[in-house]
């Protein structure tokens, strides 16, 4: 640091000093003005030399995750999805659904039960399962995801991080993907149970905490079986409830073969734990003529690794990944390598 700067600082130092003597405080005060005299300070050698670092990029993101919260509030349960209401008491119909881990703003509290916003979904939980201030800070962060958006009309999912490698399938723009590794110009992400590879340049990285899911009625088209609507509406009431590769359980954890077996177990259809092997139940059925209760198989070029329920309107729901659990995906956010129908 050169000498000129040194003194500048200096001189900083002693004015700011004499003012904040001269001025009548209590002890408690003094200790506050000694403090800020300090950042300040910290602040103004940080800014005159070019090599200290003022603060870590992990302070930097997990300032702009809780930025747009004005009275955070965080989800904590032990198992399935906390309901959001229309009204404060369990008389009122669902609005939404939080996963443990959600994140809200707090609007206002009545009678054991808070008032929340989170994501699209405004309504009302009980205050027993949110947690708040410093304890809600703390416990959000397990639950901060890093999120690649797509910035791009149709991104190509690769399955090394090289263009050398084949494309497993395409994702459309728009669609976020988690993060589990930066490897500078690839990033590697998991999409439902695959880690696959994105070019870095066609998407956009942002830490986030998840918010509330909605819950919107399917629109059924003509002749569409009343078993078909049962179905559906059946495995909508998992929405929000977590994953877990290798489970069956609807409400404690289930993979994506699992959720499909244990929605179509309640119907009378046996099916097995694997959804390659689901793949050869049913009659298959065009994409564009799907209908409620329909299979969807996604994978990598004919080799099927996921499968999901259709719920129409261009709507599957399916046991994503760990981070998503079960939840409503566009039917088309993969390419689908086949579509099977079991119910006539």
């Amino acid at each position: 640091m050169s000498n000129s700067k040194l003194f500048n600082i200096g001189l900083f130092t002693f004015a700011f000093g004499v003012a904040a003597l001269s001025m009548p405080l209590s002890a408690g005060a003094q200790t506050g003005v000694g403090a800020g005299i300090s950042q300040m300070l910290s602040n103004t050698i940080s800014a005159e030399c070019e090599d200290e670092v003022s603060s870590s990029d992990a302070d930097t993101e997990e300032g702009d995750v809780f930025s747009e919260y004005t009275n955070f509030g965080i989800a904590k349960i032990d198992s399935g999805a906390l309901n959001v209401r229309k009204g404060s008491d369990e008389s009122h119909s669902l609005v939404g659904k939080m996963k443990n881990g959600s994140a809200c703003n707090i609007l206002t509290e009545k009678n054991g039960w808070y008032k929340i916003e989170s994501g699209k979904v405004t309504g009302w939980v009980k205050s027993d399962y949110i947690l708040t201030g410093d304890e809600a800070i703390e416990y959000a962060q397990d639950y901060i995801s890093t999120i690649a958006t797509v910035n791009t009309t149709t991104l190509n999912v690769r399955e090394q991080p090289t263009t050398d490698s084949a494309i497993w399938y395409l994702v459309p723009k728009g669609e976020e993907l988690e993060v589990t590794d930066d490897l500078g110009d690839w990033i590697e992400v998991e999409i439902d149970d695959d880690t696959v590879y994105v070019a870095a340049e066609y998407v956009d990285i942002s830490q986030e905490l998840q918010t509330a899911l909605t819950i919107s009625e399917a629109t059924y088209g003509s002749g569409v079986s009343d078993a078909k609507v049962s179905l559906v509406n059946y495995a909508l009431q998992f929405v929000g409830n977590p994953y877990v590769w290798g489970g069956t359980s609807l409400t404690n954890g289930c993979d994506c073969s699992g959720f499909v077996l244990s929605i179509y177990a309640k119907y009378g259809i046996s099916l097995p734990h694997s959804s390659r092997a689901q793949a050869g139940y049913g009659t298959k059925v065009s994409a564009s003529e799907a209908q409620p209760g329909d299979l969807f198989f996604y994978g990598s070029g004919s080799s099927i690794s996921h499968v999901a329920i259709y719920i129409g309107n261009g709507q599957i729901v399916h046991a994503s990944n760990h981070r998503d659990g079960i939840k409503v995906s566009n039917a088309f956010y993969r390419t689908p390598i086949t579509v099977r129908r079991l119910l006539s």
